[in-house]
């Protein structure tokens, strides 16, 4: 009889501490939680995100189509019972190395470039765990970062291994305008100065790869439940033979670049110098010329409203002042005058 006693009261602790006491939880403030009962979890009468909906590719709508699931929000404490298992995943921003892999260790994810060459790049990502998008992360895949990571660093293999234009603009597929094409012919010299490289081309738009990586990514929310916040590619190092290849490459198209730039300005200094002498001989011409013409234009006016006797009159009062001012007065005589006069 006591040991039935025994049986029973053991029972009953073991159902209060299992049941009561071990059933209570809480949610701290950057957690979000989904509870599953006999192993599924509370689904809501609601579709799947309109906006992780319109991320995903047109033939992924039906393979990765979610069901929304019940959030438990932070607070607590709440309770659980038996049966019941608390699911719970922290939704702030988190980052990881880009050469993190749990099947291996590595220092730097290895890629190549149209040239053939093997570089290395290093990173970081920044990322969130969707709190609309837990029933991929908690149920979708066993390792949902895991494939993100993967399927990041093969989008990354991929536009490394294809990547040609200097400026970009083919990285993220915007056309270039009919209004910038005088720029593009202007920076035409410096462009070819500075393509044919990869991984120049890739060192120098690093702002636009980290961009095209975080567009390629946003399908990862809809998914596998994970918000791609930022790419952080910070490094591409060639192995050191290469590099200090393209330091000399570097260095001496540094050089023609500035020879060039140099050579540019001489002339076109040159051409504004020419350019103002032209002008100043001009106003220097005009000026000698206009008080000749401006006297003519009066010697004619004065002709044509008083006649020669008129204009004589006016030349011989201009000259009075000259007679003052000479030292010397020299008079001639019209011959042909003197022989039609008889004098």
């Amino acid at each position: 009889m006591s040991y039935l006693i025994a049986v029973i009261l053991g029972a009953a602790v073991y159902s209060f501490f299992r049941c009561i006491a071990g059933g209570f939880y809480t949610i701290s403030p950057d957690q979000r939680a989904v509870v599953t009962s006999f192993g599924k979890a509370q689904r809501l009468m609601l579709s799947a995100d309109a906006k992780t909906q319109s991320m995903l590719p047109t033939e992924d709508l039906e393979r990765y189509e979610y069901p929304q699931v019940r959030v438990v929000q932070p607070g607590g404490p709440y309770l659980k019972m038996p049966w019941q298992k608390v699911h719970k995943v922290s939704v702030a921003t988190q980052s990881v190395d880009l050469a993190w892999d749990p099947t291996k260790t590595q220092s730097t994810i290895e890629a190549v470039t149209k040239d053939n060459l093997t570089t290395g790049i290093n990173g970081q990502i920044r990322y969130r765990i969707s709190e609309s998008n837990l029933y991929p992360y908690l149920f979708g895949v066993k390792s949902p970062l895991e494939h993100v990571m993967g399927y990041f660093v093969s989008v990354l293999r991929e536009r490394v291994a294809n990547f040609v234009d200097p400026r970009g603009q083919s990285l993220l597929g915007e056309p270039i305008d009919a209004e910038n094409e005088s720029q593009v012919d202007t920076a035409e010299t410096s462009i070819e100065l500075s393509e044919g490289v990869s991984i120049n081309d890739l060192r120098k738009n690093l702002p636009l790869l980290n961009q095209f990586m975080e567009e390629q990514c946003k399908p990862t929310t809809g998914r596998y439940g994970i918000e791609l916040d930022a790419a952080l590619i910070t490094e591409i190092d060639p192995p050191p033979e290469v590099d200090r290849a393209l330091s000399a490459i570097n260095s001496t198209r540094n050089q023609v670049a500035g020879d060039l730039s140099t050579a540019r300005a001489d002339a076109e200094q040159q051409i504004t110098m020419s350019a103002r002498a032209v002008e100043i001989s001009t106003n220097n011409a005009q000026a000698e010329v206009a008080p000749l013409k401006e006297l003519a234009s009066t010697l004619s006016r004065i002709k044509r409203l008083g006649g020669s006797n008129c204009l004589r009159a006016y030349l011989r009062n201009l000259r009075i002042p000259l007679f003052q001012r000479a030292n010397r007065i020299v008079q001639t005589s019209d011959q042909s005058t003197d022989i039609n006069g008889g004098s």
